[in-house]
């Protein structure tokens, strides 16, 4: 396997856009980083760029210390697998699986040992004879990673492998994925939209947005510490509610106060100054619903979604007439759109970011590893 390298790569387009601004990201030999942004974000020209399927307009691509930028992609001994599954139609499962090693000239039972190999260990053994065309839509998928595995690259790049299946097929492969990395010990690099799967398949994850890297860190510490409001509100489903409230010295705490709500800070004030604006983000697990005129705030329930174990409930804030919070409540809890209810935030689960920039506060009293 290989640890890649990106240093200050851009990527611009001949028509002016701007695809990719100076991503600098080390990937380590045998990890799974997952790039995680929506549409647009520049998540794919990524790997595109670490594939050589493109060249950068600046920077620098290295494979394990070695300079690659503009080797093309077939001298870079890297194996991707696409969206489309790009399946040969007109040849069986096991043709398509041999086809890379018979154009490399591998001795014939060498590459019927390894094909054998790659299909036992994804349990398509029993499909070999067939064509894409008699396949499901994961058996497919199976095979395309097939394809990859049965090279044995230096890493695997992934592009949105599994959108195309429905949703239970893609839970049970996301599963798969997951166990093939830890088996084959093999560095991968994963794009997707979808922050479950990110969550769930990476060692790291690089959050984007606009072409640039937001924040890369540890899924949990994406999730619990936001670098800063975009990977906040990215990040999570519901979305984390964030507010921007004025900061003010209350008899030696920290007060912050929008129209939306009032509250008090502990240890977390020691990172807000005084007379400046805040944001302050909570999580909708991590909002309590308490009898209205009690709480941090009040609000009309708007909309209340059963969710089997859990119901979510969306608020419409008093003193913000535009703004929809959202908290998540037990499937037992008695409540209704209509409703007049008061909310309270967790002191230890807030999040801190600045007024301006959005980033995160230095210090807050939020989750720590």
């Amino acid at each position: 396997m290989a640890s890649i390298a990106l240093q200050g790569v851009s990527k611009t387009f001949h028509n002016g856009q701007v695809a990719v601004r100076d991503v600098t990201l080390d990937i380590a030999d045998g990890e799974l980083l997952v790039l995680l942004g929506p549409s647009g974000s520049g998540k794919s020209t990524v790997l595109r760029l670490i594939a050589g399927l493109e060249i950068p307009t600046s920077g620098r691509i290295t494979i394990d210390g070695g300079d690659v930028t503009r080797v093309p992609p077939q001298h870079r001994d890297l194996a991707m697998v696409f969206q489309s599954y790009a399946l040969y139609p007109h040849k069986s499962v096991r043709e398509n699986l041999a086809f890379g090693l018979r154009m490399r000239h591998l001795d014939p039972a060498g590459v019927a040992a390894r094909v054998h190999e790659t299909a036992a260990a994804l349990g398509i053994e029993a499909l070999l004879d067939r064509r894409p065309a008699q396949l499901s839509g994961g058996q497919r998928q199976r095979v395309a990673l097939g394809r990859a595995i049965v090279r044995e690259p230096r890493a695997f790049l992934f592009d949105e492998p599994l959108s195309n299946l429905d949703p239970i097929r893609r839970v049970g492969t996301r599963a798969e994925l997951a166990l093939l990395h830890r088996r084959l010990r093999a560095t991968m690099v994963y794009v997707t939209h979808d922050q479950e799967e990110a969550m769930t398949l990476g060692t790291r994850i690089a959050v984007m947005r606009d072409g640039a890297i937001e924040q890369v860190a540890p899924a949990l510490e994406v999730y619990h510490r936001p670098a800063n409001t975009f990977v906040a509100r990215f990040v999570g489903s519901p979305a984390m509610n964030v507010w921007t409230c004025a900061s003010r010295r209350v008899e030696g705490r920290v007060r912050l106060v929008s129209p939306a709500l009032s509250i008090d800070l502990e240890e977390s004030g020691a990172a807000v100054a005084d007379g400046v604006d805040v944001r302050v983000g909570v999580r909708p697990h991590d909002v309590d619903l308490v009898p209205h005129g009690q709480g941090d705030g009040t609000g009309r329930v708007e909309v209340v979604e059963p969710l089997g174990s859990t119901t979510v409930v969306h608020l419409r804030v008093d003193g913000s007439p535009d703004e929809l919070m959202r908290m998540i409540v037990p499937a037992d809890t008695p409540i209704a759109a209509d409703q007049e209810a008061g909310f309270r935030l967790r002191r230890d689960r807030l999040h801190l970011f600045d007024g301006r920039s959005g980033r995160r506060l230095a210090e807050d009293s939020a989750w720590r590893p």
